[in-house]
């Protein structure tokens, strides 16, 4: 008999440590290709709407997909434009085992996956994080961060200065020191990590503003037309990605300075597997800049609600 996990149950079944050393078991295993997400039309002119869909297996063991709406005009009647539900399957007879909020699994699992990057990429002595960013996923990232590196203020910017305050306090609720940053550049002077959750069509990151030492960690922009970075900041870094097959189709931040010719994609050093199993190194000093973009891969739902659904 299959069972629906809400928002709230996902939160407290999905501990970040428990959660980031599944990502890591997951990733370093690997396995098949996982297929990128599909995206269909499914939208009318008064009311555009895409369908997408991420599956992922693990033959035998457990199978599931990720099924995304998203309909931009829903702001309108005050409902989210995003909506999101995960089915998990036995992988050994396709029983239905779980239905679970998509959006509390993905939000969860992507800032336990920066935490896991942050692992190889940010100085172990990382103690100020500055968030860009003031929608549901930027609240999940500081806690995950604050698990793998001793977080002692973070600093919180977005382009609504009350969005802003009200998400700081949000996080101060949850014991982390946290405030708004009126100035963004003056913000990048003093992080250690950077970690950016938005939907931007236009860099926010400035990479002549970023200091020595620091760790780009950006998670928001998931299409070729959203961006996060300028390319400055992509040249300046030691670049890393979740999936090589995600990032060369949907990574923004990375596509367009390699279609003006400022990068190259053989300047990628190494994905999640490639980090976890020991084939890539990470930071190499405590002066050089750490990229890691994010677009989200399958394999990270289905190693999240299998750690959810424990029999």
């Amino acid at each position: 008999m299959s069972r629906y996990f809400s928002a709230a149950e996902v939160d407290a079944g999905l501990d970040y440590p428990s959660l980031i050393n599944t990502l890591s078991e997951a990733f370093r295993r690997r396995g098949e290709a996982m297929p990128l997400r599909q995206s269909y039309d499914v939208g009318t002119v008064a009311s555009p709407g895409h369908l997408l869909t991420m599956p992922a297996w693990e033959r035998g063991k457990a199978l599931g997909v990720k099924l995304v709406t998203v309909f931009p005009e829903n702001g309108a009647s005050d409902l989210p434009a995003v909506s999101s539900l995960y089915v998990l399957f036995d992988g050994a007879t396709g029983r239905p085992r779980a239905m679970i909020d998509g959006e509390a699994l993905t939000n969860r699992r992507t800032a336990a996956a920066s935490a896991l990057a942050s692992q190889y990429l940010s100085r172990p002595d990382s103690r100020t994080l500055l968030l860009i960013g003031t929608g549901r996923l930027a609240s999940y990232l500081p806690a995950a961060h604050s698990v793998v590196r001793p977080i002692e203020a973070v600093l919180v910017w977005g382009r609504n200065a009350q969005r802003a305050q009200r998400l700081a306090d949000t996080l101060e609720h949850q014991g982390l020191k946290a405030k708004p940053a009126a100035d963004l550049t003056e913000a990048l002077s003093v992080a250690d990590i950077v970690s950016c959750a938005t939907t931007s069509r236009e860099p926010l990151i400035a990479g002549q503003h970023l200091r020595p030492g620091t760790h780009l960690d950006l998670v928001g922009a998931f299409t070729p037309e959203m961006r996060e970075s300028d390319d400055d900041a992509v040249c300046r870094s030691r670049v890393f990605v979740d999936t090589y097959e995600g990032a060369f189709k949907e990574a923004g931040d990375l596509l367009r300075p390699i279609a003006a010719g400022r990068w190259e994609a053989s300047m990628i050093c190494g994905d999640l597997h490639q980090l976890t199993s020991g084939m890539k190194s990470g930071r190499h000093s405590q002066q050089e800049i750490t990229l890691f973009k994010s677009v989200g891969a399958a394999i990270e739902d289905l190693a999240a609600a299998n750690l959810l659904v424990r029999d």
